[in-house]
């Protein structure tokens, strides 16, 4: 099999029930979904396989999920069963729970930052919380799976959560936002 199909030489590119434009609505809701995906893979490779097994174990789930959702946002009019669901979102709730007892109770805004793996994290939150902007977007104007846009809300907040988790792990701080004051009680 060939890698380059040609198809899309003229600016379209095919979803499950046809094809549309490259700057499609629901292109940009699935490839920044896809975005995200590559850079867990990039915070996976900074980690040290011991110290942060638990991390790589869930995170891989994670890029597992997000292959889903972005199978789930490619689908355009022939509707097949989705496979993002609430049981994910519950789940990444547990996840966050966890990984935010690990860290020191938050105080101030945190900056991205700190370690290697944390700093990469952090990449990952932004690039979710795009992600969700794009498929807020996509379903003000086609039907979508409305768990795929609460797996990707609750998908920034598990890595702001592990983010500060690793830092811990690695011994390093959280670097906070000095220029005001404390914010969480």
């Amino acid at each position: 099999m060939r890698i380059y199909t040609r198809t899309g030489d003229a600016g379209q590119t095919s979803v499950v029930g046809g094809r549309v434009d490259k700057d499609d609505v629901r292109v940009e809701a699935y490839g920044t979904t896809d975005e995200v995906n590559a850079f867990v893979g990039e915070a996976i490779i900074r980690m040290d396989p011991e110290r942060h097994a638990d991390m790589i174990r869930d995170l891989t789930e994670v890029q597992h999920e997000l292959f889903d959702a972005g199978g789930d946002l490619a689908q355009a009019g022939r509707k097949r069963q989705y496979k993002v669901t609430a049981g994910m979102v519950d789940r990444l709730e547990q996840w966050i729970d966890r990984y935010d007892g690990e860290a020191p109770e938050i105080q101030r805004f945190v900056l991205p930052g700190g370690s290697p793996v944390s700093s990469a994290l952090h990449v990952c939150r932004v690039l979710t919380r795009r992600a969700e902007r794009r498929v807020v977007s996509l379903a003000k104007e086609q039907e979508t799976n409305d768990e795929v846009r609460r797996y990707l809300n609750r998908l920034s907040d598990f890595f702001f959560a592990i983010a500060r988790a690793a830092n811990v792990r690695d011994q390093v701080d959280d670097v906070e936002y000095k220029r005001g004051g404390q914010v969480f009680r």
